[in-house]
């Protein structure tokens, strides 16, 4: 069995415990209910995903930034959006990247509950349910569905005011505008076409993966200079094409 095809059973046998625990009706009653549910689903994730990723150490936080160690690594974001799944919402997911020698190589994004299973290979392409994907086709920022999130609690006054600001900006230049959690799960969005562009004021490890999905599916992912994203590159923008260009003069 090779090794996406593992990394994928691995990822839907986590999905299916964590939707035995999940509920459209749950509510935390207070924080430490909340942060208490929060590390439960993580654990109930990763008992299954130690055992079935060994072959390679794991990153030991996929909300750190900053450059990975060579070699296999493991990139794990137990549940993206954890936060919504125990608030009773469904745009939560499973996150699993490989990265060799510090370039993401294979990504797996998963969401129980719409069964929707991402993939992607570099050079090998990006799918969905084993569907090819391809981002929009879209040429007109004034058209589009674009977003930006939230990547992990807490902002600075600084950071606050600068994401703020472009979603102001933003406002005035795409149809509609996005702020939601997790960033993941927008960019699995551009991968497939149903959203335009996303632009992030951080880049931490869990994004790795999704965004190997908007590249291999012929996105354009760059810093905020326009230079090819890297996983040390502070921002980005992963977009078509067609409105790259535009996002990135907006956001910048």
């Amino acid at each position: 069995m090779d090794l996406l095809t593992t990394t994928v059973a691995a990822v839907r046998e986590a999905g299916a415990r964590l939707l035995d625990r999940y509920s459209t009706a749950s509510r935390p009653a207070d924080l430490p209910d909340l942060l208490a549910a929060l590390r439960a689903n993580d654990t109930a994730v990763t008992e299954v995903l130690r055992p079935a990723l060994s072959h390679a150490p794991w990153e030991s936080d996929e909300h750190a930034t900053g450059p990975i160690a060579g070699g296999d690594r493991w990139v794990v974001d137990p549940v993206g959006g954890n936060v919504n799944t125990v608030h009773g919402m469904t745009d939560w997911n499973i996150g699993v990247s490989l990265v060799r020698d510090g370039q993401p190589v294979l990504a797996v994004l998963y969401s129980p509950p719409a069964n929707e299973m991402f993939t992607a290979t570099a050079g090998g392409g990006a799918f969905l349910n084993g569907a090819p994907l391809r981002v929009s086709a879209k040429t007109d920022l004034a058209a589009a569905l674009v977003g930006t999130g939230q990547a992990k609690p807490g902002f600075s006054a600084q950071a606050a005011e600068r994401a703020g600001a472009s979603i102001t900006a933003m406002l005035q230049k795409a149809l509609y505008v996005r702020m939601s959690v997790p960033v993941g799960h927008q960019l699995a969005q551009v991968a497939a076409g149903r959203m335009d562009a996303h632009w992030q004021y951080d880049n931490v490890r869990s994004h790795i993966g999704p965004v190997l999905l908007v590249q291999e599916a012929g996105g354009i992912v760059t810093d905020l200079d326009g230079k090819p994203w890297d996983i040390t590159s502070p921002a980005y923008v992963a977009a078509a094409p067609g409105v790259h260009a535009a996002t990135l003069t907006v956001v910048r």
